[in-house]
């Protein structure tokens, strides 16, 4: 396979044929994130692409899912994506699920109807970067979008039949809106209603703006007592109609993983239990990204 560079996937994605036809972010401006710092985007060329998936054909019939990397596939120009689609459904036949991440750019730049035709050509998961709720934090961290768009977004995925990841991360609004940030955030988990919530622990990363603000002090990061008790404002704050929350990526203290509503109150006793010391966080060294 021809990877370039650094890349991420959903932890949901462990077990999936990987495909590269995107180098790094269209948008590649949060000030949290430096995954593709050392990238330029671009989308890599067919005859490269189809390669990659001749030899998916020949080394991976054992993953019957597929993931298109790097950070937002969904940008891809239609006729494109839709070439690269049905060559994965004629040459990797025993593939269910393709998946990918889209922002809210990506997502507006196509019709209901094309939407809804990546659907059909086996798009059944597309992951969006929420990360917060809060329109200060949204501004502050230049994510590009506001929670109206967000909601708008999200919620045209889930029309279009395509199931809906939405990641959120704690610890975003710092010690000044922590409590905006889970109740805000919350609110646009509702009104999307996603199919799927993952919950990362912000960690910082050196040699991104928000880093440097961290080491100037001007952003105050919260301590995992302060992070708990957030993901539960969160929680309490989130009403979806049948959703699976997750907080069980490799940065966070408490792993989590809530079938909403039913399980809503048993979660929260869980993180009221952590908080009183009575169920073990994950130690400092353990947290990954």
């Amino acid at each position: 396979m021809h990877y370039e560079g650094m890349m991420i996937r959903p932890p949901s994605e462990a077990n999936s044929i990987l495909l590269q036809v995107t180098l790094g972010c269209s948008h590649n401006k949060c000030t949290f994130c430096g995954t593709f710092r050392d990238k330029r985007f671009d989308i890599k060329k067919d005859d490269v692409i189809f390669e990659d998936i001749e030899f998916a054909r020949q080394h991976y019939r054992r993953q019957n899912r597929l993931f298109i990397c790097d950070g937002d596939a969904m940008i891809v120009p239609q006729k494109r994506l839709v070439k690269i689609l049905k060559q994965i459904k004629n040459r990797l036949s025993w593939v269910k699920r393709v998946g990918l991440y889209a922002n809210t750019k990506g997502i507006g730049m196509k019709s209901d109807g094309q939407l809804k035709e990546l659907k059909e050509l086996g798009v059944k998961l597309v992951y969006m970067g929420l990360e917060s709720g809060d329109d200060q934090i949204l501004k502050e961290i230049r994510k590009g979008a506001d929670s109206d768009r967000m909601i708008k977004m999200g919620k045209r995925i889930k029309e279009s039949g395509m199931q809906l990841s939405v990641t959120v991360l704690v610890g975003l609004g710092g010690k000044k809106r922590s409590k905006s940030h889970a109740l805000e955030t919350g609110k646009v988990l509702s009104a999307i209603d996603p199919d799927f919530v993952g919950a990362l622990s912000l960690m910082l990363v050196p040699g991104t703006e928000l880093n440097d603000q961290f080491q100037k002090g001007e952003f105050a990061l919260i301590n995992p007592e302060e992070m708990l008790e957030e993901l539960g404002l969160m929680i309490s704050s989130t009403n979806l109609s049948n959703g699976l929350f997750h907080a069980n990526h490799a940065s966070n203290y408490l792993p989590i993983r809530a079938k909403l509503p039913e399980e809503k109150e048993k979660t929260l006793e869980l993180i009221s239990q952590a908080l009183q010391g009575n169920v073990e966080l994950k130690p400092e060294i353990m947290r990954a990204l």
